[in-house]
């Protein structure tokens, strides 16, 4: 059998060697994991070894990679991940999926069904996307990593996550503490979210100093959300009123996902959720994007599945006998 085996040098004059090849070769050794080739650097010559369809890959990444270290920019194992998948994705043979990696956390967030794929681009496209789906189906996890992502590529200055504090069957008055432990636990969910995207220093850093914000809904009345990537998560329980009063926020160079279930209304009067509203009259409006999730989207227990398909066919059957 033919060794196929071939070996591609490139001149590294003018580059940093120590940027390079990263703190104990760290870059040199991911370019090596990802792609499958021998790394060397040795003297002004960076030599990549392997099967041709792998070295042709690696190829351009390591070119990327000295072209940084030419212009004296600070590059590491994260950059290299992302310049890999982007050149997979200029190559096709990413299928056009849409992934992002997380900064500091070594982390791929893909989508895991073709409506998850969907939803990741037309956040990508649009400047306020309204994504409705049942629970379960990551509409709040990929908005979040879409959010994290924007920040660390620095097209938004900050990060701003409301939800609406709407009491789901129990009362906010008999839960202990004052008014912020209160509504913590609406928001909890949104801070578990960051918590699996971004170092814990980083994420605490960021909360302190304002570049991420989280809070209920109401505390977005008389603001100008600009520079900013924002999320509002279980819209279906913001009324009428109050999402009005979060679309019209929205500043200069800010972006927007509304996530929400429409079969989750908690409040008392289900015609008066602004979910239901928005969606019926901003369909067909440029820029904004309506994106429905099913419970074929759904990526937790198998059984959240056939547990939602249960209560739909319960409400049909309900409708039907009514």
């Amino acid at each position: 059998m033919a060794d196929d085996t071939q070996t591609h040098r490139l001149s590294i004059e003018g580059a940093d060697p120590l940027l390079l090849a990263g703190v104990n070769d760290a870059n040199l050794n991911e370019l090596a994991k990802l792609t499958a080739v021998r790394v060397g650097l040795r003297g002004d010559v960076l030599t990549l070894v392997g099967a041709a369809d792998a070295v042709e890959r690696a190829a351009p990444i390591a070119q990327r990679m000295i072209d940084a270290a030419r212009q004296r920019l600070i590059f590491d194992a994260d950059d290299i991940l992302r310049a890999s998948l982007e050149q997979a994705r200029d190559n096709g043979s990413a299928s056009g999926d849409v992934r992002i990696v997380l900064p500091g956390v070594r982390k791929i967030i893909q989508p895991k069904s073709p409506g998850q794929a969907e939803y990741l681009r037309a956040i990508a496209d649009n400047d306020i996307v309204i994504g409705i789906g049942p629970a379960g189906t990551g509409k709040t996890y990929l908005a979040v990593a879409a959010a994290v992502d924007a920040l660390s590529r620095k097209r938004v200055r900050r990060i701003i996550l409301a939800r609406p504090a709407v009491e789901a069957g129990e009362s906010l008055g008999f839960l202990p503490g004052d008014m912020q432990a209160k509504v913590d636990p609406y928001l909890r969910p949104l801070y578990d979210a960051l918590e699996d995207m971004m170092p814990a220093e980083r994420m605490q850093r960021a909360l302190e100093t304002r570049v991420i914000e989280i809070a209920p809904l109401a505390y977005m009345r008389g603001r100008t959300l600009g520079d900013a990537f924002v999320i509002l998560d279980e819209a279906q329980n913001a009324t009428n009123a109050q999402m009005k009063m979060f679309l019209t926020r929205l500043g200069a160079n800010s972006q927007t996902v509304i996530t929400g279930d429409k079969t989750q209304v908690d409040l008392p009067r289900r015609e008066e959720s602004g979910l239901l509203q928005i969606e019926r009259i901003l369909s067909g409006i440029e820029g904004i994007a309506i994106h429905y999730l099913t419970d074929v989207d759904v990526v937790r227990h198998r059984l959240v599945r056939e547990i939602i398909r249960a209560y739909e066919e319960d409400a049909a059957e309900g409708n039907g006998r009514a």
